[in-house]
């Protein structure tokens, strides 16, 4: 559903300097008593952020992203952001935060600051249901392609700890799918969450199966899904973490949650 519009759009937002949507506001609380937030979001991650059929953003990030503005009386904008330029053009100050399922990586803390974490996902390897893979080790992969999405943890990790598989980057986690789904590639390693829900409820997803255990290195994958600020930005951060805790006590973030998992995220 997004392959007709997502590479298009994202384009244009490279042409312009991004794309801009506007979160939803409530209407009783006038726009000049908000503090204005443009947020970054990667939009080709579903279930997490995606465009749906009318090009309009959807998913788990950007319900979270409008309870937070909300709560948090913020002013939002979204732009829709390659993900290789994500946390660089956040640096530069082409927007003020990303929401956009980023795992708090070490190596990702050296440029950017998180609040606490929204949500927590092991990675996982995938294969075909007639694949011969049963041995996910280094060694019994060496001779495997593997499938990765590009400047994803997920990279990282298959760069450092299974360096002798010959790996095809794709540039969105739906290529990265199609890829598995077409045998181009013999296994790809992705977040769990994110690949779920092709798994569990689609036709061309139901060709696939998990492999192996939950990865769970934090050297990698850093301790869940944060939301990413400049380093300086500590008002801001103080804020989301208290919008955070604030709708996670009120049972608007489990209701998000049941939205579009059957077992809690947290």
């Amino acid at each position: 559903m997004l392959r007709i519009s997502i590479q298009t759009i994202l384009r244009g937002a490279l042409m312009t300097g991004g794309i801009f949507l506007a979160a939803t506001a409530p209407l009783e609380v006038a726009a000049q008593d908000r503090t204005p937030m443009r947020i970054a979001v990667e939009g080709a991650f579903p279930p997490f952020n995606y465009l749906d059929a009318n090009n309009k953003l959807q998913g788990f990030d950007i319900d979270i992203a409008n309870a937070l503005c909300e709560v948090g009386k913020f002013e939002c904008q979204f732009i829709i952001e390659k993900w290789d330029d994500i946390i660089p053009n956040l640096v530069a100050e082409k927007y003020d935060a990303i929401i956009s399922s980023m795992s708090m990586s070490l190596e990702r803390r050296q440029k950017v600051a998180f609040t606490e974490k929204y949500y927590n996902s092991p990675s996982v390897f995938i294969v075909r249901k007639d694949s011969s893979i049963n041995d996910i080790s280094p060694a019994a992969l060496s001779d495997k392609k593997l499938g990765v999405t590009s400047s994803t943890a997920q990279e990282s990790f298959a760069n450092h700890l299974y360096p002798e598989m010959k790996k095809t980057v794709f540039r969105s986690s739906p290529e990265l799918y199609k890829g598995l789904a077409d045998g181009n590639v013999d296994i790809i390693l992705e977040d769990k969450l994110a690949i779920y829900d092709w798994i569990a409820n689609t036709k061309a997803g139901s060709c696939c199966e998990f492999k192996g255990p939950d990865l769970v290195d934090i050297t990698y994958f850093g301790e869940g899904a944060g939301i990413a600020l400049r380093l300086d930005d500590k008002e801001r951060l103080t804020r989301l973490n208290e919008a955070l805790k604030s709708i996670k006590a009120d049972g608007t973030y489990d209701m998000i949650n049941a939205k579009y998992f059957p077992f809690s995220i947290q």
